[in-house]
């Protein structure tokens, strides 16, 4: 048998295994998969948001609320020159939030930006609700003072210190 023969048997081969594993797997079948991003929709998710809450009364500081209801302005992260990206998975995956983490943040952020402004650093956790809905929990997690940061006092210790 000539050898272009052998390597169109070759190639038919291939194709129809890749037929096959494509139409049983709902024309999914890595690597060929056209989102392969996606492969954890439907998990729940964090990310995290900066407003500026410097002219927000002290009582409703540490309030959960929804996104249209947040006090204070939003502050682009992009306009600070930090990555949203980073950002989301230095807030939501730091697991033990002690000085040198908080400083950390705070030096991601920049110091001139919290200078004569309070910016609250909130996490964001969002989850599928059925099989068309998305819930989303807005909760107020660091206060950035100009010389301090704080906690939120209605967050449990465990929260900021998980080991």
């Amino acid at each position: 048998m000539p050898f272009s023969q052998k390597a169109l048997k070759v190639l038919y081969v291939v194709l129809i295994i890749n037929c096959v594993l494509v139409a049983t797997h709902l024309g999914e079948f890595w690597p060929m998969s056209v989102y392969p991003m996606f492969s954890k929709a439907g998990q729940p998710w964090t990310r995290a948001l900066v407003h500026d809450y410097t002219n927000v009364p002290d009582s409703t500081i540490w309030e959960m609320r929804t996104y249209d209801t947040l006090p204070g302005k939003n502050v682009s992260i992009r306009a600070m020159g930090v990555d949203q990206i980073d950002y989301s998975n230095f807030v939501s995956k730091t697991k033990i939030w002690d000085e040198k983490r908080v400083t950390a943040l705070r030096y991601m952020l920049g110091e001139d930006q919290y200078q004569n402004k309070d910016l609250m650093i909130m996490k964001v956790n969002g989850r599928l609700i059925g099989d068309d809905s998305v819930g989303v929990e807005i909760v107020p997690y660091l206060l950035f003072k100009s010389d301090t940061t704080l906690f939120n006092p209605n967050l449990s210790q465990s929260e900021y210190f998980m080991e």
